[in-house]
């Protein structure tokens, strides 16, 4: 059965994981409490799965996966969080990650899963998320507008009138599917298209 390094920040989530993993027969070789110690201990000859927190202190998750599938023969590494939002999900794929399963799965299930995982890790096991495509000025625009900026302000800072803020703002509400400033920012944020303050 498959030799599991587990990344978490929080000991207590480490040691239960590793006791129903344990009790599910796979070999829980090491664990790390961000993502620094993550990438030192993916190195070892002996790690056949990862998986990885995305949410922790000093290098968060994703940056981890991202050193860890750059690698020659890399272990497959399966993003296990409570974050679902789809700007971590595309974040994820890009890092390298094979698969994405929530915290809350039974121990049993998540078993299952990670078998599943293991036994076949060329299937696209990562949900599939679209992404509004925005231009740079309207990413630029949305930026200023997450920084609590006015129209006016947005315009200056960009060297645009007023109406041409307007316009792009217009642009952005409708591919973001919202219909206020508050809305696209925490729409955006949702996305990953801009980062939590």
């Amino acid at each position: 059965m498959s030799r599991v390094l587990i990344v978490d920040d929080h000991p207590l989530f480490r040691m239960g994981l590793s006791m129903a993993l344990a009790a599910e027969g796979f070999t829980v070789v090491s664990e790390a409490g961000d993502g620094n110690q993550a990438v030192r201990a993916a190195a070892r000859d002996d790690i056949e799965l990862v998986l990885l927190d995305i949410r922790m202190p000093g290098m968060d998750g994703i940056e981890a996966c991202k050193a860890i599938t750059d690698r020659d023969d890399p272990p497959i590494v399966v993003m296990l969080t409570t974050h679902d939002e789809p700007g971590v999900i595309a974040a994820a794929r890009q890092a390298g990650a094979t698969a994405f399963l929530s915290k809350e799965t039974a121990p049993k299930e998540l078993a299952k899963l990670l078998r599943r995982i293991v036994e076949d890790p060329e299937r696209d096991w990562l949900p599939h998320v679209s992404l509004p495509s925005l231009t740079p000025r309207e990413e630029q625009t949305l930026a200023l507008l997450s920084m609590g900026h006015s129209n006016k302000a947005i315009a200056k800072e960009m060297g645009l009138s007023p109406d041409t803020v307007k316009d792009h703002l217009e642009r952005v509400f409708a591919k973001l599917e919202v219909r206020d400033r508050l809305a696209a920012v925490k729409r955006a944020m949702e996305l990953g298209l801009i980062s939590h303050r």
